[in-house]
């Protein structure tokens, strides 16, 4: 199947978890993400996720690694709209957050993150495939940074469903996960 369509498929699928649900949902995921050893990590890219979009909770996942890697720095994206690019900015408890022009939150300011330093991202995703190939909203922003990463850097998405056997339409831009964490399963590419 195409992008296009698997996009259409999965936001609506998303849609109909129920909050209570989602919160189960969101439990199951945590406990897998509990099974990694993270602990060399030094800086993860993370993002805040849409609540209009019912994504994954990944502050839970964030948190979690905040608790057990105490000098863990975190980082969020940052878009620039104009350029089609983004940036990996450094957060603290001071951190001030504003949507951006898709109303997702990105801090306001702070220092930007050398992208060969980032150990671990979180990468949004619709639905992945068997190869690891992922489904995104279609802006391009994540694949785009992914390419510049280290290659040791490790790209985690979290989703709610199985990956299903092929995206039909992917390309040589598009840079796979190494591994997706579902409720029940962590699939490693």
């Amino acid at each position: 199947m195409l992008k296009a369509n698997l996009r259409k498929i999965y936001k609506e699928k998303r849609l109909s978890i129920s909050p209570k649900e989602k919160l189960r949902l969101d439990d199951l995921l945590l406990l897998q993400f509990q099974q990694f050893n993270f602990s060399k990590l030094q800086i993860l890219l993370t993002y805040w996720p849409m609540a209009k979009a019912n994504e994954p909770n990944t502050q839970l996942f964030t948190a979690y690694l905040r608790h057990t890697i105490p000098n863990l720095q975190i980082a969020y994206p940052v878009i620039d709209v104009a350029t089609k690019t983004m940036q990996a900015i450094l957060i603290n408890e001071h951190t001030i957050y504003e949507p951006n022009t898709y109303g997702i939150y990105e801090p306001k300011q702070g220092d930007v993150v050398n992208i060969t330093d980032i150990n671990l991202v979180f990468a949004p995703l619709l639905i992945c495939d068997k190869f690891g190939c992922r489904v995104g909203f279609g802006k391009g922003y994540y694949d785009k940074f992914l390419a510049d990463c280290r290659e040791d850097a490790i790209i985690i998405g979290f989703n709610y469903f199985d990956p299903i056997d092929k995206i039909e339409d992917t390309n040589q831009f598009d840079v796979p996960l190494n591994y997706c964490i579902t409720p029940q399963k962590i699939y490693e590419f």
